[in-house]
């Protein structure tokens, strides 16, 4: 009765506008809908006195989409800043490889600690602001990460070599340094370079860089929680997918972005107000590092005030929303919306953990990021060390290739989902037939390799090669870094000149070759051109009667991988909405806390176990030089064919579980409209 009276009020009051204005406003479809609904505080698109009806305008979802996009990909081009320009920050501080490690794992340990509650409570709030918060958290990252050239400067010896400070502009000089450097390679005394070099750094600018990516994973972990949440519920359910992939393709831009600013910045000096006395050639060349970081902390901070411009609800979906409460046959009241709290939270937490969708799919995606964590991680060294590819042939397949494949795909994929709109279940079946092809592809990774040539000599007891040898004894070879050569044949391969027992280095014509090498025996004819042709180099013209020892050339004894090579790169909704945010976050710190922060630990001791030979530093043992290709080949890809097979099985029950999962909401249609406001007025 109650139902029944509330009905004829609801018709009355139509009937009576309708009377008013019949002849004014015709069958009223979405569009009028939208421009006749007033705005509101959650609608209205500002901050206090900015606003206006032109900014209004761009509260929309392409507005919105492009520009987390954007932001996006200036914050993953922060990261690959970072990465960039680390060889500079090692030499610049003296910071060692392993303390590199350490800092970008502070990102990961914050999302970890914060990433669960940090989406709770802001997931209830203006989600475009706490985006901008968490973005302005990145900013103070990257300032953070500038602040050591701020507070320790240039440095002595970059200052030395610049004319205000007494340097002189002297090419003996700088092509004296070249030498040091190249003769640290060749066979001699340990006061020629043979002798480990001592890190004097301070402590410090290591902290800081640590500390700036703790910070920018606390703010960080908002952009990627909130940013598709905010996205999900304000985009009609069936274009939702089809933009979401559009802001990764622009994130996926990032990159890219960051690597090219980084070499940019570094083909300036460190102080650009000086001037250097050397060129980017020489050794001692440091590059104005600390400047990238300012060019991306102000595009950071003015994308993240324009985000934060946004309003609570865009205007459309504000829209969908009353027309979908209007069309409810009775009127059911949504529940309120409780007050944050640490017992609401808590139930939060329980509703998340006993849904078998939601802990299935999150499983999955943890098992996946453990099995394909390896291949992102190694994928350029597994490409050197595997397929015989240069290093930057290796980043190149990484860096490019790999991007551009991943970027087509996710847009791809998107555009279809949004075309056909595929059942949950549909998406969940498609996910295991590509769980079980990617499973298979892995597997063949490990019989995808070529033969070496570079693990001549006996083995230890201990797995490692012997590189000391008694035509090498007197080399002093322990803190050589790698540096392979080849030998005048083309069938051995030496860890360097100096394990070789090479004295000389000679050039001509741009070509280089190392002689006097004591492990090999003196060429009785003229040099093998055929390996220079090979090699796509010139060969020099050199007499070979003087020389005392063998000859060997740069880099690894030529090997035909190319087919295997390319065999390689060919092969390579369930949640309630209020609980969506934080289930993402949720998502976020089992991520880390499961396959981030351990995956690359794991392998790393995988990839050490097949280490045949390692560097040494002046606190002990150095990165490894050379490792057993066909052990790493089985041990790493059958690893990470296991765990990929595990995130299959949980995608399996993702699919069982989901067999009443609807992910596309029936969206509101002009028709549809027209339709309950002509059956009002007939009842009329």
């Amino acid at each position: 009765m109650e139902s029944n009276n509330r009905n004829h009020q609801g018709n009355n009051t139509v009937t009576n506008m309708k009377s008013d204005k019949e002849k004014m406003i015709p069958p009223r479809g979405f569009e009028n809908l939208y421009r006749e609904h007033p705005l509101t505080d959650e609608t209205t698109c500002g901050i206090g006195p900015i606003r206006s009806a032109w900014l209004q305008k761009f509260a929309n979802k392409k507005a919105y989409v492009f520009l987390y996009g954007l932001l996006g990909c200036t914050f993953s081009a922060s990261y690959a800043y970072f990465n960039g320009t680390i060889t500079t920050l090692e030499k610049r501080f003296k910071i060692p490889s392993r303390t590199t490690g350490i800092i970008t794992v502070g990102n990961d340990i914050s999302q970890l600690f914060v990433s669960i509650v940090l989406s709770y409570y802001t997931g209830r709030g203006h989600r475009p602001r706490w985006i901008a918060l968490g973005i302005y958290t990145v900013v103070l990252y990257c300032l953070m990460s500038a602040l050591p050239h701020l507070l320790y400067g240039p440095g002595e010896d970059a200052l030395a070599l610049t004319v205000e400070y007494g340097g002189i502009v002297d090419q003996n000089a700088t092509q004296e340094a070249i030498n040091i450097e190249k003769r640290k390679i060749l066979c001699g005394s340990k006061g020629e370079g043979g002798g480990c070099e001592k890190s004097d750094g301070s402590i410090w600018p290591p902290t800081i860089f640590f500390l700036a990516n703790f910070v920018a994973g606390m703010g960080g972990s908002l952009y990627y929680t909130l940013g598709v949440s905010y996205m999900d519920d304000n985009i009609q359910k069936a274009k939702t997918p089809a933009l979401i992939s559009f802001s990764y393709f622009l994130r996926m831009l990032g990159p890219a972005i960051g690597y090219a600013l980084a070499s940019v910045c570094l083909k300036f000096y460190i102080s650009p107000s000086l001037t250097p006395t050397i060129g980017t050639d020489d050794p001692r060349w440091l590059g104005a590092w600390w400047f990238g970081w300012i060019i991306i902390s102000i595009v950071l901070a003015v994308l993240a005030g324009l985000l934060a411009l946004f309003p609570k609800t865009l205007p459309r979906a504000a829209v969908r929303r009353m027309v979908a409460l209007e069309r409810q046959k009775s009127p059911v009241k949504s529940e309120p919306e409780l007050p944050a709290s640490v017992s609401d939270m808590m139930q939060t937490f329980w509703r998340l953990i006993t849904n078998p969708t939601l802990m299935c799919n999150n499983l999955a995606s943890v098992f996946y990021f453990l099995g394909y964590m390896p291949y992102w991680v190694f994928m350029a060294k597994y490409i050197e060390t595997q397929y015989r590819q240069s290093a930057s042939t290796s980043s190149l397949v990484t860096g490019t290739v790999g991007l551009v494949f991943s970027a087509f795909g996710i847009l791809l994929s998107g555009l279809i989902i949004s075309k056909y709109k595929p059942r949950a279940r549909y998406l969940a079946a498609w996910n295991v037939i590509v769980g079980i092809i990617s499973v298979l592809g892995i597997i063949s990774y490990a019989f995808l390799g070529c033969p070496a040539s570079d693990n001549h000599g006996a083995l230890l007891s201990n797995g490692e090669l012997a590189t000391d040898q008694t035509c090498n004894a007197g080399c002093s070879c322990d803190y050589v870094k790698y540096s392979p050569v080849c030998s005048e044949d083309g069938t051995t391969t030496f860890i360097s000149p100096c394990h070789a027992g090479c004295k000389q280095q000679q050039h001509n014509n741009g070509s280089k070759i190392f002689t006097d090498c004591k492990c090999l025996k003196p060429p009785v004819t003229s040099i093998n051109a055929e390996w220079f042709v090979h090699d796509n180099s010139s060969l020099p013209e050199t007499s070979t009667s003087n020389f005392l020892g063998g000859i060997t050339f740069p880099g690894s004894c030529p090997i035909d991988c190319s087919k295997k090579f390319i065999i390689f790169l060919a092969v390579v909704r369930c949640v309630e909405e209020k609980d969506k945010p934080i289930a993402m976050g949720f998502g976020m710190t089992m991520g880390s806390l499961c396959a981030f922060i351990p995956s690359p630990i794991l392998f790393g001791i995988i990839l050490d176990k097949t280490c045949l030979v390692w560097g040494k530093t002046c606190s002990g043992t150095g990165n490894c030089w050379l490792y057993d290709g066909e052990s790493l080949r089985y041990v790493l890809n059958f690893t990470a064919a296991s765990f990929v097979a595990i995130g299959t099985v949980f995608d399996a029950a993702v699919w069982y579980y989901s067999k009443n999962l609807k992910i596309f909401d029936e969206e509101v249609e002009l028709k549809e409209i027209e339709e309950t406001q002509e059956k009002i007025v007939i009842d009329d």
